[in-house]
């Protein structure tokens, strides 16, 4: 399996806290993930260790989207709402894809153990886009990352994150606009 660029240091998407505070994690990932300019990463995980369990995981998964949408409100008038909200149990390797969700949006992963050895990448095609003078919508119409061409245009912009392990509980925050960003 290839390897991802590592394009953003660990310090800036890999969260530890020695204590569960929602306040923190949810600043942490909402400055990561829901970004205006390529400042920052856009996705980021936060490992909460094998300890809590899958109960304790879910609520502070829920506590964490309703700190993240006050921040939102906050900083945007705007109101975060739940597109949706389901378990799967994921076996195969993906294809870079964009999920599907309103032009404005992010996807908060969970991540239980697991004895499967996995990794995570992730692709940054709205700053791939950008590079490319396209519209984040431009580029997938063009240039689908589900088919070679595609993905090889995304290989620079793709990070492997290195603190992702499979023994973990985990949170993985991404941000999955399609909404073009503007640098000024």
């Amino acid at each position: 399996m290839e390897r991802g660029n590592n394009l953003w240091s660990p310090e800036l998407v890999c969260l530890q806290l020695p204590a569960l505070d929602v306040h923190a994690i949810a600043r942490f990932a909402y400055d990561r993930t829901c970004r205006t300019d390529f400042e920052s990463p856009g996705f980021c995980l936060v490992d909460l260790g094998n300890v809590i369990g899958s109960n304790a995981f879910r609520q502070l998964m829920v506590d964490l989207k309703c700190e993240m949408a006050n921040i939102h409100e906050q900083q945007t008038n705007q109101s975060l709402i739940y597109i949706s909200a389901t378990r799967f149990d994921q076996q195969q390797t993906t294809k870079l894809h964009l999920d599907g969700g309103p032009d404005e949006c992010f996807l908060m992963l969970g991540y239980e153990p697991s004895d499967i050895q996995s990794e995570l990448e992730i692709a940054d095609y709205a700053k791939c886009a950008f590079d490319l003078g396209l519209t984040p919508k431009e580029f997938l119409a063009k240039h689908n990352p589900m088919f070679q061409t595609g993905h090889e245009l995304l290989r620079p912009y793709t990070t492997r994150i290195p603190c992702f392990t499979p023994s973990n509980f985990q949170i993985v925050c991404i941000n999955n606009s399609s909404a073009p960003i503007s640098q000024n």
